[in-house]
């Protein structure tokens, strides 16, 4: 490995940014259900999950640091649908997404005694607002710090709050079983839950376009070029923290909420909120609540911000390359005015989006698995288009996959695509549902 003097440290931050950008619904909402329904039977999924997804979302970073190329670039180069498609996809999803983040950082501020008053919606604009305003103002420098904070303080306050449960010996009714349980998991009455549980876990595989136009932005605020192993080495750091904390919040899921599991995802609104943070308290102690939610909160109000920025900073990009203007990288005046125009887009969009759910009765889980669902459905799509363009001869051969992630690929491919297609055939054509 190569590494120049201070690389790393110049390096350090787009991964970090990813890490805060998966490290939201899929751990606090998904993993801590799976442990609270299922035990630890779904610790196996989520780290194949991690595996499979790991060679797509890994592709932004390598082919930006050898290349020099925005993976987007390199998508319209490769292939001519690529990027409109990404486009499409991407206005769809990334309204959704915002919208429900958002809305889940409000619920979980109704726990604080200051905001308890507040209804979670008016709570969910202020974050997108103060999301925004950070954005606009503070820009990728803003985003970059405050990324690094939360991870590092979502990260030691769940590991601190699972250490007190172990020491505590108050570890609930369950036996450790990492193959099945009481109820069992696989069955397919359950994919309209395990199938959201994937779709973000640890994130959308769309996601690998976002640490390659970071790069950018790192690159611009630090005067410094990481090369192919520092931007890897950052990624990796990212990804590492992403699978221990999807870990640490199954954990405490199956330790804390076991055999509870239906009824805390059964609640919406408020009560969701209120039922996380009362069965995180009742096992651990009620001096537990100024540790949970805090960490609870970091990790929404993360993903939030992280994804207020890099939703409109990819469908900007595209925008540049789609009209010829410019590359999408960020890097002069008008690039910078597009992106501000996109992120007040997103933000009105999102509220829209949060109103039509509120007078429609749409409840959180379904808000927010929702998302999840489109996310793992698109997966394949994108999974391949990312593989396609790095094994294209827009990369040097020698940066292509070795034979062993080039295994992960495709094996990858198929984890993703069949059960896209399992779920489909469940949901809309009725396999396995009695007659």
């Amino acid at each position: 490995m190569t590494f120049s003097k201070g690389g790393i440290e110049k390096s350090l931050g787009p991964g970090i940014i990813l890490a805060a950008a998966c490290i939201g619904g899929s751990h606090l909402m998904s993993s801590t259900t799976a442990g609270a329904r299922f035990g630890f039977a779904l610790v196996g999924l989520i780290l194949l999950t991690n595996l499979f997804k790991y060679p797509f979302l890994l592709v932004g970073t390598r082919f930006t640091a050898v290349t020099g190329l925005s993976l987007l670039e390199g998508f319209k180069a490769r292939n001519r649908i690529y990027l409109p498609l990404y486009l499409i996809v991407g206005l769809v999803t990334g309204t959704l997404t915002i919208a429900a983040v958002s809305f889940v950082t409000g619920l979980l501020l109704t726990n604080i005694p200051l905001f308890s008053l507040f209804p979670p919606m008016d709570l969910a604009i202020g974050i997108l607002i103060v999301s925004g305003l950070i954005l606009l103002l503070g820009k990728y420098q803003a985003l970059d710090r405050i990324s690094k904070i939360l991870v590092l303080l979502l990260t030691v306050l769940t590991s601190f709050a699972f250490i007190s449960l172990i020491q505590r010996g108050s570890l609930g009714d369950i036996n450790i079983n990492f193959i099945n349980s009481t109820p069992s998991p696989w069955k397919l009455e359950n994919l309209a839950f395990l199938i959201p549980l994937m779709g973000w876990m640890p994130g959308p595989v769309e996601l690998c376009v976002w640490p390659s136009l970071w790069m950018f932005s790192k690159s611009k605020d630090t005067n410094y070029v990481a090369n192919k192993e520092e931007a890897e080495f950052d990624f990796n750091l990212g990804y590492l923290i992403t699978v221990f904390t999807a870990l640490l919040f199954v954990s405490l899921g199956a330790f804390t909420m076991y055999g509870s599991g239906e009824s805390m995802m059964a609640s919406s609104g408020v009560s969701f909120a209120q039922n996380l943070i009362r069965l995180y308290t009742e096992s651990i102690g009620s001096w537990a609540r100024w540790i949970i939610i805090p960490a609870s909160f970091a990790a929404m109000f993360s993903t939030t911000l992280t994804c207020l920025d890099a939703y409109p900073r990819s469908i900007s990009a595209i925008q540049g390359l789609l009209q010829k203007k410019d590359r999408g990288i960020n890097s002069t005046s008008s690039e910078s005015r597009r992106l501000r125009l996109w992120i007040i887009l997103h933000i009105f969009a999102s509220l829209t989006a949060l109103l039509i759910a509120k007078s429609g009765g749409v409840t959180v889980k379904d808000f927010v698995f929702g998302a999840m669902t489109a996310s793992f459905l698109t997966a394949p799509i994108f999974a391949w288009m990312a593989l396609d363009t790095l094994n294209s001869p827009l990369v040097g051969k020698q940066y292509h996959y070795g034979t062993p992630m080039k295994l992960l690929s495709w094996l990858g491919l198929l984890f993703l695509g069949g059960f896209s297609m399992i779920f489909i055939a469940h949901t809309f054509f009725g396999l396995g549902i009695a007659s």
